[in-house]
């Protein structure tokens, strides 16, 4: 009995600089784990990401630098090469059936550091236009322009080209337009010209443009380009209001506009 205690504290002597080595490794992951995750809590800070995204990242890492600590202190005292094996498998096999789950997370997280947009922007992404209602980390939630409510796959917005309207302080109209043949180009440009400065939100610099372009088989087709700034007004409002006001001066300064009858059905004979 002596003998089996003495080998006992024979083995719990030889094991005490494993305990202090694993000891010293497990406190030097909390506290590498705790400097390094406020570093990248305060990194996100900065860039104004949702509070909830920092907390899950922050501690995201925090943990996974402590779980490396706990497997390099027990790697002191046992072989753990089998058990990291087994957490492989069960992680792969669990990583497989949520992949598209896990792509969407990813994406989420992704959307809310780059904040290509915001809650509130007028966006176009995957052929919707509309306004972005929310962002969580699976989902991107659109009120489309038409009133549909559209939820998008994080994966498939980050994956898209993706335009962002609130962002772009200044935008282009453009407006085609025919006059008939017997019109004068110059005057027409002058008209034109004229009541662009008088649409609201409209902008000198870049200055607008008419440009003739097109011989049709009546007319002459015209573009009309003039900007606008976006936080005065929008392109809708502005090439609705420019339409008007040409419209009502050709009328007044008699510049015709020609219109095409559409051609008669053709009538089947019985």
């Amino acid at each position: 009995m002596q003998q089996y205690l003495t080998q006992i504290l024979d083995q719990m002597v030889k094991s005490i600089p494993n305990f202090l080595t694993a000891l010293a490794i497990f406190l030097l992951s909390l506290y590498l784990a705790r400097l390094i995750g406020n570093l990248l809590k305060n990194a996100l800070n900065k860039r104004n990401t949702s509070v909830g995204v920092t907390h899950i990242l922050s501690q995201t890492l925090r943990w996974t630098i402590v779980t490396f600590g706990i497997i390099s202190a027990l790697q002191r005292f046992f072989d753990v090469t089998a058990f990291l094996a087994g957490l492989g498998i069960i992680g792969f096999t669990i990583g497989f059936a949520l992949q598209d789950v896990m792509k969407n997370f990813a994406a989420g997280i992704i959307l809310l550091i780059q904040k290509p947009f915001r809650e509130g922007d007028a966006i176009t992404v995957t052929d919707f236009d509309g306004t972005v209602l929310s962002i969580d980390l699976r989902t991107t939630e659109i009120k489309t322009f038409d009133g549909r409510i559209v939820i998008l796959p994080n994966a498939d917005v980050l994956s898209h080209a993706i335009v962002n309207y609130t962002r772009a302080d200044r935008r282009r109209v453009e407006i085609p337009i025919s006059v008939a043949y017997s019109s004068n180009p110059e005057q027409v440009r002058g008209i034109i010209l004229e009541l662009i400065s008088s649409v609201p939100g409209f902008v000198s610099e870049p200055a607008p443009q008419v440009a003739f372009h097109t011989f049709n088989d009546l007319s002459m087709g015209l573009t009309v380009y003039f900007w606008i700034d976006t936080k005065l007004t929008n392109p809708v409002v502005a090439r609705d209001v420019a339409i008007t006001k040409i419209k009502a001066a050709f009328e007044k300064q008699n510049v015709k506009i020609p219109y095409v009858m559409p051609a008669a059905p053709v009538q089947s004979k019985k």
